[in-house]
């Protein structure tokens, strides 16, 4: 899901009907960088948003007050200041049952990153154990950062994008060293190159059901020789990629919206809800329906007019 900012007040909508809404990331005047860095009130209401939504934009949460419950997708993760989350474009997420959330947020679309793919393979890694705690020291300095990043998008000094993206990749950096964050994995090589098109191909994508071969006619090379450099880089299958990444959008379907699981399975690509059925069962190892029954909660409706951007 590539990002896309709009003017303040322009409305948000659902990509398609029974979906959760999209935040689109609001800049001040037309030619703004796609960045935004503030406190929870700097950001708006909708930084604090209750309901089911996805953005087109990163978002990076420093918590420094505040009880209550932050899910992403199918995770529930308990407030408890000092922590660091991290939201990718794409997921579907909420504040649930919060009181007294106080913290910063770093706001920026993937276009703001072009030229640093490591920032992206951060933001990947980082994304697959989004919420973390802080300790004293890891707390002081992300504040710091947070700090100066805020005033720097403030003050709109000349050179200012360049400064804020150097600020943003040395916290990405820190980041992805606090014990539990980016699955414990610290700073790995990035993935480049035709993998690294291909990783983005299928974050785009989502769960829309591209096969190997169409993400190889797109990148002008073989499945097979895409399979070979995929493979090197990230230990795993085009394929398996891409079973993964209709699995996550069939989930959040399955947990954030009233689409029935035909409806779900459609969207992500099965024309044949049986046949949609046996896959998630054996991705999973649980029907859709039982996924869905598991993580049951009542949630604010998306069909409720909630909205904002």
């Amino acid at each position: 899901m590539r990002g896309t900012t709009v003017l303040p007040g322009v409305p948000c909508e659902a990509p398609r009907d029974g979906e959760p809404p999209v935040h689109r990331l609001e800049v001040r005047l037309p030619d703004r960088v796609p960045f935004a860095a503030g406190g929870f009130d700097a950001m708006g209401p909708m930084s604090r948003a209750d309901y089911p939504h996805r953005h087109t934009f990163y978002e990076i949460v420093h918590v420094v007050e505040g009880t209550g419950v932050h899910v992403i997708d199918a995770e529930r993760y308990d407030v408890r200041p000092p922590q660091l989350g991290v939201i990718l474009p794409g997921q579907v997420h909420r504040w649930e049952g919060v009181r007294g959330l106080e913290g910063s947020l770093v706001l920026f679309t993937p276009e703001f990153l072009v030229g640093d793919a490591g920032d992206e393979e951060l933001l990947r890694r980082l994304g697959e154990r989004p919420w973390a705690d802080l300790d004293g020291a890891a707390h002081e300095r992300t504040s710091l950062l947070m700090g100066e990043l805020a005033e720097e998008y403030r003050g709109g000094d000349d050179g200012f994008a360049g400064v804020l993206r150097s600020l943003l990749h040395v916290l990405l950096v820190r980041a992805a060293r606090v014990p539990g964050a980016g699955a414990g994995a610290g700073v790995r090589p990035a993935v480049r190159g035709l993998a690294g098109e291909f990783l983005r191909i299928v974050a785009d994508a989502g769960g829309g059901g591209l096969s190997v071969r169409e993400c190889a006619g797109r990148l002008g090379v073989t499945p097979g020789h895409l399979n070979e450099v995929v493979r090197a880089a990230t230990g795993r299958t085009p394929a398996a990629l891409l079973r993964q990444a209709r699995v996550r959008e069939a989930q959040r379907l399955l947990l954030a919206t009233g689409l029935s699981v035909r409806q779900v399975g459609a969207r992500v690509g099965f024309e044949d809800p049986a046949y949609f059925c046996r896959f998630f069962r054996r991705e999973t190892g649980v029907s859709p329906g039982g996924f869905r029954k598991h993580h049951e909660r009542p949630v604010p409706s998306i069909e409720a007019g909630a909205g904002g951007t």
